[in-house]
């Protein structure tokens, strides 16, 4: 099951997930969360560092 704001669906916010990212399909438009029960945090970096080489393997464009 999955919930989400795109293609009309109903988004429940995960209040365990904080997200700002507007323009995800997984995030709730009234508030600042996601819809997903869960998501996959990942990196592009070898050794990463900062919170600038990680990424929400989630996201999906909406």
């Amino acid at each position: 099951m999955t919930d989400h704001t795109n293609n009309g669906c109903t988004c429940t916010p995960n209040t365990s997930i904080r997200c700002a990212v507007t323009n995800c399909a997984n995030h709730c438009k009234d508030a600042q969360y996601c819809g997903l029960n869960a998501i996959q945090v990942g990196t592009h970096e070898a050794n990463p560092t900062m919170d600038q080489c990680t990424d929400c393997q989630s996201f999906k464009k909406q």
